[in-house]
């Protein structure tokens, strides 16, 4: 097939089949499918084409249960409204999942992005750039603090689609104020599509789940009385079969254990091991004294305004290393010096501090956060010089103690326990490589050199939101350099530094020394050793840590090992509460993430711990303290509730797993459709290009290698040959759309097909002709269009579509100009009798479309009347306990107001009974007038474009 050639007819017949949006279901994501740099699994596919079903939907809640790739489901919808055109694309996250996702997009779906906050937005201006809100440039990722914030702004934007990431933040709207979060968002963005992604959609109750589909629409359920009425009632069974029935049209969730069963997924474990270690005295006494000096209220350097963001990161600097917390309080002395209090600066040791920020915001202390970074209470002038004097020297004490320490004892044992466990990584089959985890700047250069000078020379590699170090700096300049001219350099110098990193931590180097904020949005998964040299008291950002590793990919269990001061009762029960109560440290693949997704806020769990750390004076306290706080979390994280909501939310295994093996087929056979296409194109408008004898995916052009296999083109440091990226393939697709090609005669080389078309061979021989069509179906909800191939044979024999389309896939030169006469009326009946079955097929999946929506009015109308019905029972009932008291009352007076009483409800009921009538009556046109409107919607305007005429010849 290495010397195949093919026409330019050919070529503009595969440019419109690549860029068309076909009617079948399967065909929905053909082309993002295509483009992703990602190992999609069928349970991905299926939760992305439930979410692109109906062009009516006002969107659906994805819940599948942890581990499953939700991100993946969504940015596969994103990418699809993308490839559509419809650009107006928001993403509403944690802020501390920002730059996650903005890396994921852009690595795995080449979509562009923006993180937008009040700081971003601020340079802009001064810059004299646009907000790139509504500009239709990007997919605009707001955290949900900010997106409230500025719900004013969003509301004026025709967002495409909005999604939420850990949408269970916005669970109990049903029960918030005009002012909450929540409450702001449903209504700046009620009437826009969306996407609510969660795994934890249902904690403590139904309204919880009644809530997260009024964010979707407001009128699902009708209203909040009816649904609680419904679905609230004693028949618990039989209220919840119908509640789940009605929630397969706008809920889906999959469960762990129906993908594993369908055989798509392997999930590893993660393997807990604490070392404990004993702090030498001088650390004991700067530990205890700067604690005991954060604890005082009365200091000065802390500020007032931001103090307990200031105390808890400080408290991360001290549990950090000696080195780190000796700079600190140097910054802390030159500030006081000059009579300043601590602001973000002095605090540059936690990398990443204005995401720490931002959280902060998100969990409702922007008060203290704007403090800390707006430096608003900087100045301390208005002070008792002697108490000024006072604390300067108690810091310069607490500072030179820090310096007088040279060796650090949890050092000392990560030194003693590293070999012995990356041999035993070894001996499992994995690599001998350790990532190692710090939230401090300084530590983390004192850990590289430890470890530099204690037999790991040359094997460090350190990963920071700068990484301004010369290693670095030589790393990245080999690494541009290596693949310049590829699509692995994208430009931004951060992206392509943490790139270079991961490369030589990869290939080079066997251990990684990362900050959060430098390792956000990598993937490790090569590397099934992770230690948390000082452990966050955030659960969410110890999950986040371990999820570098423990992810997709990772073909042993992943080792997670923690280091202790058994002689530090805080930590040792902080270390507790996330190994028993969140399980981060062991387990299978996901299931930490299932308890986390209970808790609204990891930040609140560190301002509950930071109050217990700062009150409490001795062991006792402390224990009590934690005790309380575990047994808040037993309540919340009940696996009782887990089974619950699995058994109302997700679908029987043996169906799932029928539908899940069976879009594998379907999609494989799709996409292997969609890859010939595209290099048939190819080889049509490249002639020079040299294609790979022994692999049909690849060939050369102009001195790069392109492959239609991204993990094969990645690895290689080839170019991903697909659409949607503006590069090669879109400019090929542009080149052959835009010919206008006369008819013509071309011949097919049945023998230069690398393959076997059962139903075109049978052809060699014959001639005919041939006419390719565009047809276009536009709808004012969604357009479709579809390639028509018109074929018959010279004695009159109309070919099926299908084997008309499949000949276009042999190799063919063109022949010279037509010599016999068109058969123009034949062609045209054939085109129009393809386009009448295309039209059919399209009417029924529109038709398919109207019926839900009749079902889900119907099921609105319904609601209605449950909640008059229910209170028409409940007024009925009081009233004939009225009458019936009456009749047992032997007092005159007594027995006369208990009728009037009864009579009074009857009269209540009747008017509720007009009212239901009049309702029901008002709903019935409104009903009506719904349905016309989708009708309208589903208008069909069928448009055929004739793109070539040819006379064939199959030889």
């Amino acid at each position: 097939m290495g010397t195949s050639s093919y026409s330019v007819y050919q070529s503009k017949y595969f440019a419109h089949f690549l860029t068309r949006e076909g009617i079948g279901e399967d065909e929905a994501l053909t082309q993002s499918l295509s483009s992703a740099r990602v190992d999609l699994n069928p349970h991905q596919v299926d939760a992305a084409m439930f979410a692109l079903r109906s062009p009516l939907s006002k969107g659906v809640l994805l819940a599948d249960e942890v581990g499953l790739g939700k991100t993946i489901e969504a940015a596969l919808v994103l990418s699809q409204r993308w490839w559509e055109q419809r650009r107006n694309l928001l993403l509403i996250v944690p802020a501390s999942l920002r730059k996650q996702w903005a890396t994921e997009l852009r690595e795995k779906f080449s979509l562009p992005s923006t993180i937008l906050d009040a700081k971003t937005l601020k340079d802009l201006v001064a810059a004299g750039q646009p907000s790139p809100i509504g500009r239709r440039e990007g997919i605009v990722i707001l955290s949900y603090e900010y997106a409230a914030r500025i719900a004013d702004t969003l509301r004026t934007v025709p967002w495409d689609l909005v999604v939420f990431d850990e949408a269970h933040k916005l669970r109990n709207v049903y029960k918030a104020t005009e002012s909450q979060r929540s409450a702001v968002l449903r209504r700046a963005l009620a009437d826009r599509q969306k996407l609510l992604l969660t795994a934890t959609p249902l904690q403590n109750n139904l309204m919880e789940l009644y809530g997260l589909v009024t964010i979707i629409d407001e009128t699902y359920f009708g209203s909040e009385q009816a649904f609680k009425a419904e679905f609230g009632g004693r028949e618990e069974a039989a209220s919840r079969l119908l509640l789940a029935r009605r929630l397969e049209p706008i809920c889906k969730r999959t469960l762990r254990r129906q993908v594993q069963k369908a055989g798509l997924i392997n999930y590893t474990n993660r393997l807990p091991k604490t070392f404990d270690f004993t702090p030498h005295r001088l650390e004991v006494d700067l530990y205890d004294s700067v604690s005991t000096y954060l604890q005082n209220p009365d200091t000065i350097a802390l500020g007032q305004n931001g103090r307990h963001l200031v105390t808890l990161m400080l408290r991360k600097i001290l549990g950090s290393s000696s080195f780190a917390i000796a700079q600190t309080l140097d910054k802390m002395l030159h500030r006081l010096e000059a009579k300043r209090i601590v602001d973000d600066a002095t605090l540059d040791d936690i990398d990443g501090f204005a995401e720490e920020a931002e959280e902060w915001r998100e969990a409702g202390s922007a008060a203290e956060a704007d403090a800390v970074e707006d430096h608003s209470d900087d100045a301390i002038d208005k002070i008792d010089p002697k108490k000024l004097k006072a604390e300067i020297k108690e810091l310069t004490h607490f500072r030179d103690l820090a310096r007088s320490i040279t060796a650090n004892a949890k050092g000392k044992a990560l030194l003693d326990c590293l070999p012995g466990v990356m041999a035993e990584i070894a001996s499992k089959g994995g690599q001998r490589k350790a990532v190692i985890f710090t939230e401090s700047v300084r530590t983390q250069a004192y850990l590289r050199d430890l470890l530099e000078s204690n037999g790991f020379a040359g094997q460090t590699v350190i990963l920071n939101g700068a990484n301004s170090d010369k290693d670095s700096a030589a790393l990245y300049k080999a690494w541009v350099a290596k693949h310049r001219g590829t699509e692995a350099v994208s430009g931004s110098k951060t992206a392509d530094m943490k790139a270079a990193i991961v490369d030589a931590f990869r290939h080079d180097r066997s251990i990684l020394i990362a900050t959060e904020s430098g390792a956000e949005g990598i993937n490790l998964q090569f590397c099934s050793l992770l230690i948390n040299y000082d452990l966050p008291w955030n659960p969410q950002r110890v999950e986040q840590r371990i999820g570098r590793c423990h992810r997709y990919g990772q073909k042993i269990d992943v080792t997670v090992i923690n280091f202790l001061n058994r002689k530090n009762q805080a930590e040792e029960r902080i270390h507790q509460l996330l190994e028993q109560k969140f399980k981060l440290f062991e387990g299978v693949f996901g299931s930490s993430d299932e308890v986390l997704g209970a808790i609204e806020s990891g930040v609140d769990i560190e301002r509950r711990i930071l109050e217990i750390v700062q009150s409490s004076r001795s062991d006792t306290e402390i224990n009590a303290a934690f005790d309380q706080l575990q047994q808040e979390f037993s309540v919340e994280i009940d696996e009782a509730k887990k089974d619950a909501r699995n058994k109302l939310l997700a679908q029987m295994d043996d169906k799932v797993i029928e539908r899940l093996l069976d879009r594998k087929e379907t999609v494989n056979a799709a996409l292997g459709e969609f890859k010939r296409a595209l290099l048939g194109l190819a080889r049509a408008e490249l002639p020079e290009a040299r294609f790979h004898p022994d692999h049909a995916q690849r060939f050369d052009h102009q001195g790069v290698t392109w492959s239609t296999e991204w993990p094969e083109a990645d690895a290689r440091g080839w170019n991903f040959f697909r659409l949607a990226d503006g590069g090669l393939a879109d400019q090929l697709v542009t080149r052959a759309k835009g010919r206008r090609l006369p008819p013509a005669a071309l011949t097919f080389d049945y023998d230069a097909y690398d393959g076997n078309l059962g139903d075109v061979a049978p052809l060699r021989g014959r001639a005919g002709w041939m006419r390719v069509a565009r047809l276009t179906l536009a709808t004012p909800a969604r357009t479709w269009d579809e390639m028509i191939c018109a074929a018959l044979t010279d004695d009159g024999l109309p070919l099926d579509a299908s084997t008309a389309a499949r000949m276009l896939q042999v190799p063919a030169r063109a022949a010279g100009a037509v010599g016999a006469a068109l058969p123009e009326a034949d062609l045209a009946a054939i085109v129009a009798d393809r386009q009448g079955a295309l039209v059919g097929q399209a009417q029924a999946r529109l038709g398919e479309f109207l019926n839900a929506e009749d079902e889900r009015l119907d099921a609105w109308r319904n609601d209605a009347r449950v909640a008059y019905d229910q209170q028409i029972k409940a007024l009925t009932k009081e009233a004939n306990d009225r009458n019936k008291l009456a009749r047992a009352t032997a007092n005159l007076q007594a027995k006369v107001e208990l009728q009037r009483e009864g009579k009074a409800l009857k009269r209540q009921v009747d008017d509720l009974q007009h009212q239901l009538y009049t309702r029901l009556r008002e709903i019935d046109a409104e009903r009506e007038a719904m349905l016309d409107a989708v009708a309208e919607q589903l208008n069909l305007t069928p448009q055929v474009e004739d793109l070539f005429t040819i006379r064939w010849m199959l030889t």
